[in-house]
Protein backbone atom coordinates (compact mmCIF):
# COMPACT_ATOMS: atom_id res chain seq x y z
CA UNK A 1 0.00 0.00 0.00
CA UNK A 2 2.82 2.78 0.61
CA UNK A 3 4.54 1.58 -2.34
CA UNK A 4 1.46 2.37 -4.28
CA UNK A 5 0.72 5.59 -2.88
CA UNK A 6 4.58 6.92 -3.60
CA UNK A 7 4.04 5.51 -6.77
CA UNK A 8 0.91 7.58 -7.92
CA UNK A 9 2.79 10.45 -6.02
CA UNK A 10 5.53 10.47 -8.28
CA UNK A 11 3.64 9.93 -11.11
CA UNK A 12 1.50 13.83 -10.15
CA UNK A 13 4.91 15.13 -9.99
CA UNK A 14 5.86 13.77 -12.59
CA UNK A 15 2.85 15.48 -14.86
CA UNK A 16 3.36 18.50 -13.01
CA UNK A 17 6.62 19.17 -14.16
CA UNK A 18 6.16 18.07 -17.58
CA UNK A 19 3.23 20.88 -17.35
CA UNK A 20 5.30 23.04 -16.19
CA UNK A 21 8.34 22.62 -18.72
CA UNK A 22 5.58 22.87 -21.59
CA UNK A 23 4.33 26.46 -20.27
CA UNK A 24 8.09 27.71 -19.50
CA UNK A 25 8.33 27.04 -23.59
CA UNK A 26 5.34 29.54 -24.61
CA UNK A 27 6.61 33.55 -25.68
CA UNK A 28 4.83 36.09 -23.59
CA UNK A 29 4.94 39.13 -24.83
CA UNK A 30 4.43 42.23 -22.47
CA UNK A 31 3.93 45.96 -23.34
CA UNK A 32 4.71 48.54 -20.87
CA UNK A 33 3.75 52.46 -21.14
CA UNK A 34 6.96 54.65 -20.44
CA UNK A 35 6.02 58.58 -20.05
CA UNK A 36 8.56 60.51 -21.45
CA UNK A 37 8.76 64.28 -22.04
CA UNK A 38 9.76 65.46 -25.49
CA UNK A 39 10.75 68.98 -26.23
CA UNK A 40 9.71 70.00 -29.85
CA UNK A 41 10.38 73.46 -31.58
CA UNK A 42 7.30 75.28 -31.85
CA UNK A 43 5.65 76.27 -35.10
CA UNK A 44 5.72 79.78 -36.27
CA UNK A 45 2.92 81.82 -36.22
CA UNK A 46 1.27 82.65 -39.51
CA UNK A 47 0.92 86.83 -40.02
CA UNK A 48 -2.53 87.87 -39.69
CA UNK A 49 -4.77 89.14 -41.92
CA UNK A 50 -4.80 92.92 -42.42
CA UNK A 51 -7.98 94.23 -40.21
CA UNK A 52 -10.37 96.17 -42.93
CA UNK A 53 -13.36 98.34 -41.73
CA UNK A 54 -16.52 96.69 -43.72
CA UNK A 55 -19.53 98.98 -43.53
CA UNK A 56 -22.53 97.65 -42.35
CA UNK A 57 -24.97 95.72 -44.75
CA UNK A 58 -27.67 98.06 -44.96
CA UNK A 59 -31.32 96.87 -43.36
CA UNK A 60 -33.34 96.25 -46.11
CA UNK A 61 -35.95 97.97 -47.16
CA UNK A 62 -38.99 98.47 -45.15
CA UNK A 63 -41.94 97.44 -46.70
CA UNK A 64 -44.54 99.86 -47.68
CA UNK A 65 -47.15 100.40 -45.24
CA UNK A 66 -50.81 98.95 -46.62
CA UNK A 67 -52.70 101.50 -48.63
CA UNK A 68 -55.18 103.00 -46.78
CA UNK A 69 -58.88 102.32 -48.10
CA UNK A 70 -59.70 105.98 -50.33
CA UNK A 71 -63.04 107.85 -49.50
CA UNK A 72 -65.08 108.42 -52.29
CA UNK A 73 -64.22 111.85 -54.09
CA UNK A 74 -65.80 115.03 -52.69
CA UNK A 75 -69.04 115.86 -54.54
CA UNK A 76 -68.57 119.23 -56.11
CA UNK A 77 -70.70 122.33 -55.80
CA UNK A 78 -72.83 123.27 -58.05
CA UNK A 79 -75.34 125.90 -58.65
CA UNK A 80 -78.40 124.88 -57.45
CA UNK A 81 -80.88 124.19 -60.44
CA UNK A 82 -83.54 127.32 -61.06
CA UNK A 83 -87.04 125.60 -60.57
CA UNK A 84 -89.10 127.71 -62.42
CA UNK A 85 -88.50 127.63 -65.84
CA UNK A 86 -89.69 130.73 -66.85
CA UNK A 87 -87.24 132.04 -63.95
CA UNK A 88 -84.65 130.22 -65.70
CA UNK A 89 -85.24 132.08 -69.27
CA UNK A 90 -85.12 135.36 -67.77
CA UNK A 91 -81.59 134.39 -66.28
CA UNK A 92 -80.31 133.89 -69.20
CA UNK A 93 -81.33 136.78 -70.76
CA UNK A 94 -80.48 138.97 -68.05
CA UNK A 95 -77.03 137.32 -68.49
CA UNK A 96 -76.85 137.83 -72.38
CA UNK A 97 -77.95 141.58 -71.91
CA UNK A 98 -75.45 141.61 -69.94
CA UNK A 99 -72.73 140.63 -72.21
CA UNK A 100 -74.49 142.63 -74.98
CA UNK A 101 -73.73 145.85 -72.47
CA UNK A 102 -77.57 146.48 -72.51
CA UNK A 103 -77.92 146.57 -68.76
CA UNK A 104 -81.44 148.50 -68.41
CA UNK A 105 -82.38 145.28 -70.51
CA UNK A 106 -80.71 143.02 -68.03
CA UNK A 107 -82.14 145.10 -64.35
CA UNK A 108 -85.70 144.81 -65.94
CA UNK A 109 -85.63 140.87 -67.11
CA UNK A 110 -83.97 140.64 -63.15
CA UNK A 111 -86.69 142.26 -61.67
CA UNK A 112 -88.92 140.28 -62.80
CA UNK A 113 -87.47 137.15 -62.36
CA UNK A 114 -86.90 138.18 -58.76
CA UNK A 115 -90.57 139.35 -58.43
CA UNK A 116 -91.04 135.39 -59.23
CA UNK A 117 -88.34 133.75 -57.12
CA UNK A 118 -87.39 135.70 -54.27
CA UNK A 119 -84.35 134.68 -52.87
CA UNK A 120 -83.35 132.38 -55.93
CA UNK A 121 -79.58 132.59 -55.76
CA UNK A 122 -79.08 132.92 -59.53
CA UNK A 123 -81.18 135.49 -59.59
CA UNK A 124 -79.08 137.51 -56.94
CA UNK A 125 -75.62 136.70 -58.41
CA UNK A 126 -76.67 137.65 -61.94
CA UNK A 127 -78.12 141.13 -59.92
CA UNK A 128 -74.90 141.42 -58.55
CA UNK A 129 -72.27 140.99 -61.58
CA UNK A 130 -74.85 143.69 -63.47
CA UNK A 131 -73.96 146.13 -60.69
CA UNK A 132 -70.95 145.39 -60.74
CA UNK A 133 -70.27 146.09 -64.26
CA UNK A 134 -72.29 149.40 -64.22
CA UNK A 135 -70.04 150.03 -61.23
CA UNK A 136 -67.15 150.75 -63.68
CA UNK A 137 -69.25 153.92 -64.52
CA UNK A 138 -70.95 155.03 -60.88
CA UNK A 139 -68.96 153.77 -58.22
CA UNK A 140 -72.40 153.95 -56.13
CA UNK A 141 -73.37 151.21 -57.57
CA UNK A 142 -70.96 148.84 -56.13
CA UNK A 143 -72.77 148.70 -52.66
CA UNK A 144 -75.75 147.71 -54.74
CA UNK A 145 -73.43 145.36 -56.62
CA UNK A 146 -71.95 144.12 -52.63
CA UNK A 147 -75.86 143.50 -51.11
CA UNK A 148 -76.67 141.53 -53.56
CA UNK A 149 -73.87 138.99 -53.13
CA UNK A 150 -74.09 139.17 -49.08
CA UNK A 151 -77.42 138.29 -49.81
CA UNK A 152 -76.07 135.22 -51.74
CA UNK A 153 -73.99 134.48 -48.47
CA UNK A 154 -76.91 134.91 -46.57
CA UNK A 155 -77.82 131.36 -47.92
CA UNK A 156 -74.88 129.19 -47.45
CA UNK A 157 -74.08 126.57 -49.20
CA UNK A 158 -76.82 124.49 -49.07
CA UNK A 159 -78.55 127.07 -50.76
CA UNK A 160 -76.32 128.63 -52.96
CA UNK A 161 -73.95 125.84 -53.84
CA UNK A 162 -71.43 126.31 -55.82
CA UNK A 163 -72.52 130.43 -56.16
CA UNK A 164 -71.56 130.89 -52.44
CA UNK A 165 -67.53 130.84 -52.51
CA UNK A 166 -67.84 132.82 -55.89
CA UNK A 167 -69.62 135.71 -53.71
CA UNK A 168 -67.52 135.33 -50.58
CA UNK A 169 -64.98 136.01 -53.44
CA UNK A 170 -66.41 138.84 -54.50
CA UNK A 171 -67.01 140.33 -51.27
CA UNK A 172 -63.36 139.32 -50.13
CA UNK A 173 -61.53 141.06 -52.84
CA UNK A 174 -64.21 144.01 -53.07
CA UNK A 175 -65.70 145.16 -56.28
CA UNK A 176 -62.81 145.97 -58.60
CA UNK A 177 -63.09 149.43 -60.37
CA UNK A 178 -61.40 150.58 -63.41
CA UNK A 179 -59.44 153.22 -61.53
CA UNK A 180 -58.37 151.09 -59.40
CA UNK A 181 -56.20 149.29 -62.01
CA UNK A 182 -54.54 152.91 -63.37
CA UNK A 183 -50.48 152.41 -62.36
CA UNK A 184 -51.19 148.62 -62.31
CA UNK A 185 -52.35 147.93 -66.39
CA UNK A 186 -50.70 149.85 -69.28
CA UNK A 187 -50.13 149.85 -73.09
CA UNK A 188 -46.28 149.68 -73.52
CA UNK A 189 -45.18 150.82 -77.06
CA UNK A 190 -46.56 148.85 -79.99
CA UNK A 191 -43.98 147.36 -82.94
CA UNK A 192 -45.36 148.03 -86.48
CA UNK A 193 -44.06 145.25 -89.19
CA UNK A 194 -45.50 145.95 -92.68
CA UNK A 195 -45.01 143.24 -94.83
CA UNK A 196 -43.09 144.27 -98.08
CA UNK A 197 -43.75 141.23 -99.60
CA UNK A 198 -46.91 141.06 -100.71
CA UNK A 199 -47.88 142.16 -104.23
CA UNK A 200 -51.35 143.70 -103.80
CA UNK A 201 -52.75 145.57 -101.44
CA UNK A 202 -51.29 146.41 -98.18
CA UNK A 203 -50.79 144.37 -94.98
CA UNK A 204 -49.37 145.61 -91.43
CA UNK A 205 -48.89 143.41 -88.18
CA UNK A 206 -49.08 145.58 -85.14
CA UNK A 207 -47.86 143.83 -81.81
CA UNK A 208 -49.35 145.60 -78.54
CA UNK A 209 -47.70 144.46 -75.49
CA UNK A 210 -50.57 144.60 -72.79
CA UNK A 211 -48.41 144.95 -69.39
CA UNK A 212 -49.62 144.54 -65.65
CA UNK A 213 -48.24 144.81 -62.15
CA UNK A 214 -47.21 141.71 -60.45
CA UNK A 215 -50.18 140.07 -58.28
CA UNK A 216 -52.47 142.34 -60.55
CA UNK A 217 -55.75 139.68 -61.00
CA UNK A 218 -57.42 140.19 -65.23
CA UNK A 219 -60.44 138.41 -66.28
CA UNK A 220 -60.11 138.29 -69.99
CA UNK A 221 -63.75 139.22 -70.15
CA UNK A 222 -63.30 142.59 -68.49
CA UNK A 223 -60.50 143.71 -70.94
CA UNK A 224 -60.90 144.80 -74.31
CA UNK A 225 -57.95 146.31 -76.33
CA UNK A 226 -58.94 148.13 -79.47
CA UNK A 227 -56.63 149.17 -82.40
CA UNK A 228 -58.43 151.58 -85.01
CA UNK A 229 -56.40 151.95 -87.96
CA UNK A 230 -56.13 155.16 -90.31
CA UNK A 231 -55.77 155.55 -93.95
CA UNK A 232 -54.21 158.12 -96.15
CA UNK A 233 -55.59 159.47 -99.28
CA UNK A 234 -54.61 162.13 -102.06
CA UNK A 235 -58.06 164.20 -102.91
CA UNK A 236 -57.33 167.43 -104.88
CA UNK A 237 -53.73 167.82 -104.11
CA UNK A 238 -53.84 167.23 -100.63
CA UNK A 239 -53.29 164.33 -98.47
CA UNK A 240 -55.77 163.40 -95.87
CA UNK A 241 -56.51 161.61 -92.95
CA UNK A 242 -59.37 159.17 -93.07
CA UNK A 243 -60.29 156.26 -90.50
CA UNK A 244 -59.79 152.67 -92.31
CA UNK A 245 -63.13 152.08 -94.05
CA UNK A 246 -65.76 149.80 -92.76
CA UNK A 247 -66.16 146.73 -95.31
CA UNK A 248 -62.99 147.28 -97.26
CA UNK A 249 -60.34 146.41 -94.87
CA UNK A 250 -59.90 143.47 -92.78
CA UNK A 251 -58.93 143.42 -89.32
CA UNK A 252 -57.60 140.20 -87.21
CA UNK A 253 -57.08 139.96 -83.65
CA UNK A 254 -54.88 136.90 -81.94
CA UNK A 255 -53.64 136.93 -78.27
CA UNK A 256 -49.91 135.64 -78.89
CA UNK A 257 -49.55 133.68 -75.72
CA UNK A 258 -52.70 131.69 -75.67
CA UNK A 259 -53.03 131.47 -72.07
CA UNK A 260 -54.28 134.97 -70.72
CA UNK A 261 -52.18 134.83 -67.38
CA UNK A 262 -49.91 137.83 -67.47
CA UNK A 263 -46.84 135.35 -66.68
CA UNK A 264 -43.93 137.82 -66.59
CA UNK A 265 -46.23 140.91 -66.14
CA UNK A 266 -46.73 140.87 -70.09
CA UNK A 267 -49.52 139.63 -72.76
CA UNK A 268 -48.48 140.24 -76.72
CA UNK A 269 -51.75 141.17 -78.68
CA UNK A 270 -51.06 140.59 -82.59
CA UNK A 271 -53.59 142.84 -84.85
CA UNK A 272 -53.19 142.07 -88.19
CA UNK A 273 -54.57 145.24 -90.88
CA UNK A 274 -55.31 144.18 -94.19
CA UNK A 275 -55.88 146.47 -96.93
CA UNK A 276 -57.29 145.01 -100.19
CA UNK A 277 -56.02 146.46 -103.84
CA UNK A 278 -58.18 149.19 -104.74
CA UNK A 279 -60.24 149.27 -108.21
CA UNK A 280 -58.63 152.29 -110.78
CA UNK A 281 -62.52 153.44 -110.48
CA UNK A 282 -62.48 153.37 -107.12
CA UNK A 283 -58.82 155.58 -106.68
CA UNK A 284 -59.70 158.15 -109.56
CA UNK A 285 -63.06 158.83 -107.09
CA UNK A 286 -62.11 158.72 -103.67
CA UNK A 287 -58.09 158.21 -104.07
CA UNK A 288 -55.44 155.84 -103.60
CA UNK A 289 -55.84 154.48 -99.78
CA UNK A 290 -52.42 153.56 -97.87
CA UNK A 291 -52.21 152.67 -94.20
CA UNK A 292 -50.98 155.40 -92.06
CA UNK A 293 -51.43 154.95 -88.60
CA UNK A 294 -53.02 153.29 -86.00
CA UNK A 295 -54.48 154.32 -82.20
CA UNK A 296 -54.35 151.50 -79.50
CA UNK A 297 -56.91 151.74 -76.71
CA UNK A 298 -56.89 149.08 -73.33
CA UNK A 299 -60.51 149.39 -71.64
CA UNK A 300 -60.84 147.64 -68.59
CA UNK A 301 -65.01 147.19 -67.74
CA UNK A 302 -65.96 149.82 -70.28
CA UNK A 303 -62.98 152.47 -69.20
CA UNK A 304 -60.03 153.76 -70.96
CA UNK A 305 -57.29 152.62 -68.80
CA UNK A 306 -54.17 153.73 -71.46
CA UNK A 307 -53.96 154.99 -74.91
CA UNK A 308 -51.48 154.85 -77.60
CA UNK A 309 -51.43 156.73 -80.98
CA UNK A 310 -48.57 156.61 -84.05
CA UNK A 311 -48.06 159.36 -85.19
CA UNK A 312 -49.02 161.06 -82.25
CA UNK A 313 -51.46 163.96 -83.61
CA UNK A 314 -54.29 160.72 -83.77
CA UNK A 315 -54.30 160.85 -80.26
CA UNK A 316 -56.74 164.40 -81.17
CA UNK A 317 -58.80 162.60 -84.28
CA UNK A 318 -62.16 160.09 -83.63
CA UNK A 319 -61.54 156.70 -84.32
CA UNK A 320 -65.08 156.83 -86.39
CA UNK A 321 -66.31 158.80 -88.75
CA UNK A 322 -69.89 159.30 -87.35
CA UNK A 323 -71.52 155.73 -87.97
CA UNK A 324 -74.80 155.64 -86.01
CA UNK A 325 -74.71 153.97 -82.59
CA UNK A 326 -70.48 154.24 -82.34
CA UNK A 327 -70.21 156.51 -79.25
CA UNK A 328 -73.89 156.19 -77.84
CA UNK A 329 -74.14 156.93 -73.80
CA UNK A 330 -74.00 154.03 -71.96
CA UNK A 331 -76.85 151.95 -70.62
CA UNK A 332 -78.82 153.47 -73.89
CA UNK A 333 -80.38 151.46 -76.70
CA UNK A 334 -80.55 152.18 -80.35
CA UNK A 335 -84.00 151.77 -79.98
CA UNK A 336 -83.96 155.14 -77.06
CA UNK A 337 -83.10 157.67 -78.78
CA UNK A 338 -83.52 158.93 -82.56
CA UNK A 339 -80.05 158.73 -84.23
CA UNK A 340 -78.53 161.06 -86.36
CA UNK A 341 -76.32 159.67 -88.73
CA UNK A 342 -73.87 162.74 -89.16
CA UNK A 343 -73.77 163.35 -84.88
CA UNK A 344 -74.98 159.96 -82.90
CA UNK A 345 -75.23 161.16 -79.48
CA UNK A 346 -77.82 163.94 -80.65
CA UNK A 347 -81.19 163.34 -81.58
CA UNK A 348 -82.95 164.78 -85.01
CA UNK A 349 -84.83 167.28 -84.24
CA UNK A 350 -88.46 167.29 -86.33
CA UNK A 351 -87.95 168.81 -89.66
CA UNK A 352 -85.01 168.16 -90.21
CA UNK A 353 -83.98 166.69 -93.46
CA UNK A 354 -81.20 164.13 -93.68
CA UNK A 355 -79.69 163.92 -97.20
CA UNK A 356 -79.67 160.36 -98.24
CA UNK A 357 -76.19 159.32 -99.05
CA UNK A 358 -75.54 156.55 -101.42
CA UNK A 359 -73.93 153.18 -100.64
CA UNK A 360 -70.19 152.90 -101.73
CA UNK A 361 -69.81 149.63 -102.50
CA UNK A 362 -72.55 147.52 -103.56
CA UNK A 363 -72.64 143.53 -102.35
CA UNK A 364 -72.27 142.85 -106.49
CA UNK A 365 -69.31 145.20 -105.93
CA UNK A 366 -70.84 147.49 -108.88
CA UNK A 367 -71.01 151.32 -107.97
CA UNK A 368 -74.08 153.42 -108.03
CA UNK A 369 -74.55 156.48 -109.93
CA UNK A 370 -73.12 159.64 -108.42
CA UNK A 371 -76.14 162.01 -107.34
CA UNK A 372 -76.78 165.36 -109.06
CA UNK A 373 -75.61 168.09 -107.66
Amino acid sequence: MLGLLAFAQLLVAGVAVAVRVERAQVVRVEEKVVTRIVTVAATPPKPAKEVVAVAPASPPPALPPPEPTPLPPARPLAAPPIADPVVERLVQEARKARLADDMASALNKLEEAQRLAPGEPSVLYETGMVYETMAAFDTRLADQASDAYLQVMALGTTGAGALYPLAAAKIRDGISMPADLRGELALGRPRIFPDDNLDDGERVIVTVPVQAAPGTEIAADDLEVRVNFFDSTMREGRKQIQPAAEGLCETLYEWVSGEFDFVGGEELLRVTYILPPQELQQDHLFGKRRYYGQTVEVYYKGEVIDSFAWPRHLSSRPATQGRPGDDLPQFLTEDMIEIDPYNPLLPTREGDIIPEMPDLINPDGSFPPLPEN
